[in-house]
């Protein structure tokens, strides 16, 4: 199967207006998605991505690469796991926080910042 970009996959046609991806395992593994209906109603989606070779992973439609669509009763559950998974992969969230917090001088900066909010809220007149 060849590696198709969850954000490129559109179907059910005339169905999905957008894509969210909540997390990709990359080639040859899964990822979920909120999926955005034309009458604005959301579903979270999941499938198989696909790997090297012949194929658009699954499911699909004709040769077409769609979703399936979580049961109502699963939703949350899959979302949030999902988004778990996201922020804990190199590159998430968590990351995202250890960079920050090792960068002295933006930290420094960030301090300034904060104590200075607090002088103007205390010389504000009651």
């Amino acid at each position: 199967m060849a590696y198709i970009e969850p954000q490129s996959v559109l179907s059910p046609r005339n169905t999905i207006r957008s894509v969210d991806v909540l997390y990709n395992s990359g080639a040859g593994g899964w990822s979920a998605a909120r999926l955005t209906y034309w009458d604005g109603e959301e579903k979270i989606g999941l499938r198989w991505n696909g790997d090297e070779g012949a194929g658009v992973g699954h499911p699909q439609s004709r040769a077409y690469p769609t979703w399936f669509v979580v049961p109502e009763e699963l939703e949350g559950l899959v979302r949030d796991r999902a988004e778990e998974l996201s922020n804990l992969r190199e590159g998430g969230l968590l990351q995202g926080y250890r960079d920050m917090a090792s960068d002295r001088e933006r930290e420094h900066e960030a301090q300034e910042w904060c104590e200075g909010l607090i002088s103007d809220a205390a010389n504000q007149e009651r």
